[in-house]
Parts: structure tokens; sequence; C-alpha cells
């Protein structure tokens, strides 16, 4: 076992060492990482059953549970923050009990051996800036077309034309097509001309009315005279709100997934 107070490391603990370890992070609101073969048991609005299993289990000093496969981003199983912990030996296993009281739910999570067991007291200040990139723009932009303008239905993206592809290519509520030029970062008279010869060559090759809008952060001054005299228009999309936008669908897809089967 390697102890520095801040951190405590051990590798092949017994059980009994185990139990100690995590009441002692527990009570401390310590953050834990456990590596085992694991098994876990979710009850609440569904039920579900992991098979036994080599898994890491992250521990966060606010009660947030999830339970990582060897692959893959996602956890396996999960619970979120304010979670009430318990641990305990059963049988010879170890058992790590994270409950949730309103909606009343519980992921049990029971340990045969375990390889490796840490917790950190953990200092973390620094605040998060969330940008999100040019096709996390597009995700957004697809996912929530109101993002554009209301009425607006995306029919395709990286459409190609001529002068290169279209990043989001659609109708308005009244019908017309609209041609979207997305950029991350605030939109100078390169955007603006770039978007022009979309609209133009899909005007001449469709006959028909076409509408260019530029969506980014910010616009140049010189760009967004550049863009009226050019008859386009331009929508402010704040990359942040489409990061925020795609993680809140992400979260509730998680949900979805695990609890409606």
């Amino acid at each position: 076992m390697h102890s520095d107070r801040r951190i405590v490391v051990c590798e092949n603990p017994d059980i009994d060492e185990a139990v100690n370890r995590l009441n002692e992070a527990f009570s401390e609101k310590r953050v834990v990482i456990v590596v085992g073969s694991c098994w876990v048991d979710y009850r609440g609005r569904a039920s579900s059953k992991l098979e036994p299993g080599e898994r890491i289990v992250i521990v966060k000093e606010d009660g947030a549970v999830l339970v990582h496969r060897s692959k893959g981003y996602e956890p396996i199983n999960w619970q979120p923050s304010g979670c009430i912990l318990q641990v305990f030996k059963e049988e010879d296993n170890l058992v790590i009990k994270a409950v949730k009281r309103t909606p009343h739910e519980v992921v049990t999570m029971f340990f045969d051996r375990i390889h490796f067991l840490s917790t950190f007291k953990l200092v973390d200040e620094g605040e998060f800036s969330l940008y999100a990139s040019e096709e996390d723009m597009q995700r957004a932009i697809l996912a929530e077309p109101s993002l554009i303008e209301d009425g607006f239905k995306p029919i395709d993206y990286e459409r190609k034309v001529k002068p290169g592809f279209v990043d989001v290519y659609g109708i308005d509520r009244d019908g017309r097509i609209v041609v979207v030029e997305i950029k991350r970062r605030t939109a100078g008279k390169e955007a603006v001309l770039q978007l022009a010869k979309y609209v133009e060559t899909l005007r001449r090759s469709l006959g028909r009315e076409v509408r260019g809008i530029l969506a980014a952060p910010e616009i140049s001054r010189d760009a967004r005279q550049l863009l009226l005299s050019l008859g386009l228009d331009f929508r402010r999309v704040d990359p942040k709100k489409c990061s925020e936008l795609l993680r809140r669908k992400e979260e509730r897809r998680i949900v979805d997934f695990f609890y409606h089967p």
C-alpha cells in the first residue's frame, strides 16, 4: 500500500482491507477507483443485471457512481450525484451500494477479487469553458433547427456543390431553399464570399430562389456590410450553447437506455 494522505493506493487488497479503506473514503468524500472482478445489480424504475467481469468502478466525492467496461467511454451502469453510499462484506465479497432516494433506485456492485483500489482527496477549482467544433455546431443545428430560425427544416448536410460542400441544406417555412454556412469563430468576409458562391451555384442549377444564412458566434463589421449588400442573412449561433444542447440530448439518451427498456 502507498499513502501520502491525499492519495491512497492499494494493490490486490483483501476484502476486509478494501471495506476499511472505502468506508474511510466515503466518510471523507474522497474520489475512489476500484478495479476488479465485479458484477452489478440495478433496481429502480426498471431492473438490470450485469454478469461478472473485470470492471472499473469510479465513485466521485459528490456520490456519483460509474461502472465502466474496459472499452468505450459510456458507463454500463451509473448513478447520479447525491447518492447514499454503503460498503460492507457479504459472503467473502465486497459490496458497494449506491442508493438514490428520489426516485428510489439502487445500484449494487459486488467484487469477489480486487486488483487495484485507490482513493484521492482532489482539489479542482478551475473554471470549465465549453466550446463546440464546427461539426458539433452542425449536429446541434440538425438536432434543433430552430437555432437557425423557426420553421427551418434541414434536408441534407455536407451537400456537394461545385465550389465545395454545403454545411446544412434545407427549406424555410415558406418552402424556399436555405443554405447554411457554419463558422466556429467570428465570421469574416471570406466566409460571406464562400456562402455567396454556394447560393449562386444553387440558384443557377435549381432555377429557383435560394437563401443564404451564415451561422457563427459573431461576424466582423465589414463582413456584415458585405453580407447585407449580397442579400444574405446572419444568425448568431453560440458554440457553447450547441455543446450544452448536445450534452443534454446525450444524457437523455443514456437515461432512456437504462430506464426505458
